[in-house]
């Protein structure tokens, strides 16, 4: 026997609360549970896994959080604690064996291609306690390892609240039911939970009830009452792939090109924008690569990101975006990140690094203006190529400590966003159609070319043609 050697003929298993009970009853395909704190989410995954494994000999469970640090305090030390008796806990595999062979397995998410690691691998049942902390690319992936031979329930539960990067797909998926094709409804099952469902918790610790129920419009009611309409966390509520993201189109030869950068040694994100006659910026192709996409793939040296970009550029007159911190200068080399890509044929310009005008910047771009005729229009078209952009502007979250600015993690889907609040912040004006006057410079471009070096203007020169006398 395992834990003290004793044999061990009976395990008492707590009683559920009501909507636990229904969480624990469920027979749906996938389930989700909670949409308010303090309905006892983690308690049921915890019970549910139990129930399993007890159940069928050999049965394959896995629970999964965003971190390891969440998984240790809310279910690998409780059920150790639990089940020393039947179970034994493996640290270096973080896998709990019960006597008859079933295991469950702990595994964290923190970036999104961490997932990567349970692509091809079988389980019976997948837990994703706090759901709406993975996307969708992670919850579809996870769902494929669902399968396997033999008459056992395999099943996906996933406990969630509202907000998070996975806010939109929990939301449409079980509490909108709004499907797709090939999605059957009846596969989905939404168990509702707030505090008031869990009286224990309400008598064991009033103060949380009263913490809940102190918190400002808007969070409260999303975490105390479980509204999904309130607050919804996105940061970027106003991007709609309807409206954005567009078939590429013929772009002219008077438009205006740009690539703006978000480089660093663990990610390359730039992009090939083109400015019209009218001001609307068309977003038409995207370099996307480094270590944060996870294993197999490394970052660029400076060197290999200029080859990088340039074969983005395709041979056009471009002008190169960059944050500030570009020109920082090395303390090993003494030249900064600006100096290499300048000796790699790379010119950049500086950009503003104000999260907060930058975001707004993105936002007036983001904006749809609806005519008089309904038809909707915006100042940003995405081409459908730039996946990466498409994936990561609906997954920011607003900071909480900062409702101007967005959080930074996941760290793998800001690289897009900042590079693109790097062109929208940096103000343009409208290239010139033919027919209209040649060789007109603004007063912005008179002054980006007097704060500019020698060789920044040259560069320009090619750009905007000579300036006037």
């Amino acid at each position: 026997m395992m834990g003290t050697g004793k044999p061990v003929t009976k395990i008492t298993l707590a009683a559920p609360q009501p909507k636990q009970e229904q969480f624990l009853e469920a027979t749906a395909k996938y389930v989700a549970y909670g949409g308010a704190r303090g309905g006892g989410k983690s308690w049921a995954v915890r019970m549910k896994a139990q129930i399993l494994c007890f159940c069928y000999p050999g049965y394959r469970a896995l629970i999964l959080r965003r971190t390891y640090q969440e998984l240790l305090k809310n279910h690998i030390q409780v059920l150790q604690r639990e089940l020393y008796q039947v179970s034994k806990y493996n640290g270096t595999e973080k896998t709990l064996t019960f006597l008859n062979g079933s295991t469950i397995e702990f595994g964290y998410c923190k970036r999104e291609s961490d997932v990567e690691r349970y692509r091809g691998l079988e389980y019976d049942a997948i837990f994703l306690d706090e759901g709406t902390f993975f996307t969708y690319f992670q919850f579809r992936t996870l769902a494929a390892s669902v399968r396997g031979i033999g008459k056992v329930p395999r099943r996906m539960y996933i406990t969630c609240n509202p907000g998070g990067v996975g806010h939109a797909w929990v939301k449409r998926l079980f509490v909108d039911r709004l499907y797709e094709k090939g999605e059957d409804p009846s596969d989905y099952v939404f168990i509702p939970a707030k505090v008031d469902d869990n009286p224990i918790l309400m008598e064991h610790d009033p103060d949380y009830v009263k913490f809940l129920d102190s918190l400002p419009n808007g969070i409260r009611e999303a975490w105390r009452d479980g509204d999904w309409d309130v607050f919804a966390g996105q940061f970027f509520t106003e991007f709609s792939r309807e409206t954005h993201v567009v078939d590429p189109v013929e772009a002219q030869k008077w438009w205006r090109w740009y690539v703006t950068i978000d480089y660093g040694m663990d990610m390359l994100a730039a992009y090939l924008i083109a400015v019209d006659e009218t001001g609307t910026a068309w977003v038409t192709d995207e370099a996307y690569e480094g270590r944060d996409l996870g294993d197999g793939h490394d970052g660029l040296i400076i060197s290999a990101a200029a080859t990088r970009l340039l074969k983005l550029a395709s041979g056009r007159k471009v002008t190169w975006l960059a944050p500030p911190d570009m020109w920082n200068k090395r303390q090993e080399s003494g030249k900064s990140a600006a100096d290499i890509f300048r000796d790699n044929g790379i010119v950049l310009v500086k950009t503003s690094n104000n999260r907060t005008a930058g975001w707004f910047a993105v936002r007036e771009r983001l904006k749809v203006i609806t005519g008089k005729d309904g038809i909707k229009s915006t100042k940003l078209k995405i081409f459908r190529g730039c996946a990466n952009l498409i994936r990561t502007l609906p997954l920011l979250i607003y900071d909480p400590n900062n409702p101007s600015d967005c959080l930074t993690e996941p760290h793998e889907i800001t690289h897009a966003p900042d590079a693109l609040r790097g062109f929208c912040v940096y103000w343009m004006s409208a290239p010139d159609k033919p027919g209209d006057v040649k060789g007109k410079w603004t007063k912005f471009m008179q002054d980006e070319y007097g704060r500019a070096g020698e060789d920044l203007r040259s560069y320009l020169r090619t750009i905007w043609g000579d300036p006037p006398s």
